[in-house]
């Protein structure tokens, strides 16, 4: 494993009521794979993505994406992340080209540049024919594919994916997940949330489980938990 693209210590994050979605969590993700992170529905799964992704402010420890201290550059952050959500960011009324476009221009890059780009996204996520259609007229495995599409636009170094399959059909999953094996082969790094362990086991090189803001374990697909049930459920 590289050194570390990825390192967070002692990571605090309340919301209203006291409530810690992340209770001094630390862990280090390795340049160049995928990361796996597990854990139930409340864990901080989501919560530390925005964090990392520079939309939570944190209330105590440090984080630093790329080599960037996040709450002291978070322009620098974004410029060199890419995120996809848990529901498609994508604008029904533009077409797919037009969507993907729109987000190269917010990353700064020329005219010309957003067009080789997008022309380039469009491509590796498989969506080139349905290019000019307008995005309302998209399945659920396109608009995803179509929201990654746009997460690359800006040649991330760092990937967030934060549950990228839910609600998609089985073909468009095992889609999903080739796209990701290609982009961690080309050296994008990608942290990606999920509650599905198949796909942290045919993803993630390595896998930490969270559960009330804390690591809980760490390591390999077979090493980070035990047992036939769900890693938290003990």
């Amino acid at each position: 494993m590289g050194e570390p693209i990825i390192e967070v210590d002692g990571l605090v994050k309340t919301f209203h009521g006291g409530v810690r979605a992340l209770d001094g969590l630390s862990l280090r993700v390795p340049a160049g794979v995928t990361y796996g992170l597990l854990g139930p529905n409340g864990a901080g799964k989501t919560t530390l993505i925005r964090v990392l992704a520079t939309l939570l402010p944190f209330e105590a420890g440090t984080a630093w994406v790329a080599g960037v201290d996040v709450g002291r550059d978070p322009a620098a952050v974004r410029a060199r992340i890419g995120l996809a959500g848990q529901h498609a960011a994508v604008d029904d009324y533009l077409t797919g080209r037009e969507n993907v476009e729109m987000v190269g221009l917010l990353y700064g890059l020329t005219r010309r540049e957003t067009r080789r780009r997008t022309a380039d996204v469009l491509d590796r996520i498989g969506l080139v024919e349905a290019a000019d259609r307008p995005a309302r007229t998209y399945s659920g495995g396109m608009r995803r594919r179509l929201d990654l599409a746009a997460s690359l636009v800006g040649e991330p170094a760092v990937l967030f994916l934060d549950e990228p399959t839910t609600a998609v059909d089985p073909a468009s999953r095992r889609d999903l997940w080739a796209l990701i094996r290609h982009l961690v082969d080309r050296g994008t790094t990608v942290l990606l949330t999920t509650q599905y362990l198949e796909e942290a086991d045919r993803l993630a090189d390595r896998i930490a489980v969270i559960d009330h803001g804390r690591l809980v374990s760490e390591g390999t697909g077979d090493r980070s938990r035990t047992g036939s049930g769900p890693p938290w459920s003990s």
